[in-house]
């Protein structure tokens, strides 16, 4: 028996193990050729021939992780663009995972901040303890329902998400700005954008919350250099209810089970129109309640027209949900990353002299080789004592007492550890 325990703890450990690489195999293979990729852009399109060619792609990709991990300052520049990243990143994520593909997590995030905005601007004389929540509510509800027209087309229309996401982003967009020129949310002297919110509809920064209370014994913070807001505090928590629903439910199940085989769920009972229609609503709830944190976390805490149509979070996020492979701690690295680029852009740009636009042509070939998969390829170029061993297929015997040597709750790793033990026995 304590053999037995102790082979079984090993085969979970080596089930850790597999399943780590089978996750961080494609993504950090697709990230390293984009680097290679983007370096030979670099030797290419750099205008001084004469200097070291390698030294050139060191300066700029020096730059570029500097302005976006360097200091704690840029650290919370890039966190100010992770923040509303995660939240469409759910959106798209948690879409992908019912084998939808959701295009439409820039027009929720629209309709969200929008709804936020009109009910901080209309309730101007309630409290912040009640102003707040009520904005919340209304993002969420906004962009549940915006993602949720799309979820019934597709549910009981048969509309494919692609076409009905990309239309209702365009008609968020140009709402959303049809609002915000006009009476009774624009600003007046005719500027294209809204009225601040008031003081008590905002959220406060990271450094205002650390310098009320952990700032009492510690070094305080300057609030005009960490502009990050607590709404990355809010992302993590929804990444948290994110790996719960689809991880720890019945609905993100059934959920799962559509996405892989859709015909196996209407075999199974699995009502496919509801949890299509669910999955939207969440997705919308998700990127909603990104836009109007964002909106009431960041300065100048007011919406400006064409600002949602020219805003790349909602696209950036489909590129995130593919790299982080829709998993929770995927969702957050590949946001951080996509993030960051974004930020250390500007960096770049600055000292190392490079384009800020590589930061774009580096998104672009990150899903490109994700969707290439060449880790079957570099798999036969090992040599093949290198190559992994596929397990040999189990014949066990029908009157063997299988379920007497596995345990019910065991994981698959388990149940073929003690499988193989019981065919050798036999």
């Amino acid at each position: 028996m304590a053999q037995r325990g102790e082979r079984g703890a090993q085969a979970r450990i080596l089930a850790w193990l597999r399943n780590l690489g089978d996750a961080l195999g494609r993504p950090v293979l697709a990230v390293a050729l984009a680097i290679i990729a983007g370096a030979i852009v670099i030797l290419i399109t750099w205008p001084d021939k004469a200097l070291d060619p390698f030294s050139n792609i060191f300066s700029a990709y020096g730059a570029l992780l500097t302005g976006s991990f360097g200091t704690p300052i840029s650290i919370s520049n890039t966190l100010v663009r992770v923040s509303p990243l995660i939240f469409a990143t759910l959106s798209v994520a948690i879409a992908f995972r019912a084998g939808l593909f959701n295009i439409g997590a820039a027009g929720q995030m629209a309709v969200g901040a929008m709804a936020a905005d009109i009910v901080g601007l209309t309730y101007i004389h309630w409290p912040g303890w009640l102003l707040v929540p009520a904005m919340v509510i209304a993002s969420i509800v906004a962009g549940a329902l915006w993602g949720g027209i799309v979820g019934f087309l597709k549910a009981w229309r048969g509309a494919h998400e692609v076409v009905t996401t990309i239309m209702l982003n365009w008609i968020a967009f140009w709402g959303t700005d049809y609002l915000i020129d006009g009476p009774p949310f624009t600003a007046p002297l005719g500027v294209n954008q809204t009225n601040p919110l008031p003081p008590q509809a905002t959220i406060p920064l990271v450094a205002d919350v650390w310098n009320k209370t952990l700032g009492s014994f510690l070094p305080k913070l300057d609030t005009f250099s960490y502009t990050v807001d607590v709404s990355i505090l809010v992302a993590l928590l929804c990444i948290v209810i994110y790996w719960f629903i689809t991880s720890r439910t019945t609905f993100g199940y059934e959920v799962r089970v559509i996405g892989q085989n859709p015909k196996a769920a209407k075999y199974a009972g699995i009502p496919i129109k509801r949890n299509i229609l669910f999955v939207m609503l969440i997705a919308g709830a998700f990127a909603g309640l990104g836009g109007a944190l964002r909106l009431m976390g960041q300065f100048s805490y007011q919406l400006t027209a064409t600002a949602a149509s020219t805003d790349p979070t909602g696209f950036d996020a489909i590129a995130a949900s593919l790299l982080g492979r829709t998993s929770p701690l995927g969702i957050l690295f590949s946001s951080l990353l996509f993030g960051g680029l974004r930020s250390g852009s500007t960096n770049m740009q600055v000292v190392a002299h490079v384009d800020p636009n590589l930061v774009l042509i580096l998104e672009g070939l990150i899903i490109y080789f994700m969707a290439a998969d060449f880790i079957p390829v570099f798999r036969r170029l090992l040599p093949p004592w290198l190559r992994p061993r596929r397990r040999p297929a189990l014949v066990v015997p029908p009157d063997a007492p299988i379920a007497s040597a596995v345990n019910g709750d065991a994981d698959e790793e388990v149940q073929y550890s003690a499988i193989a033990e019981r065919q050798k026995e036999i």
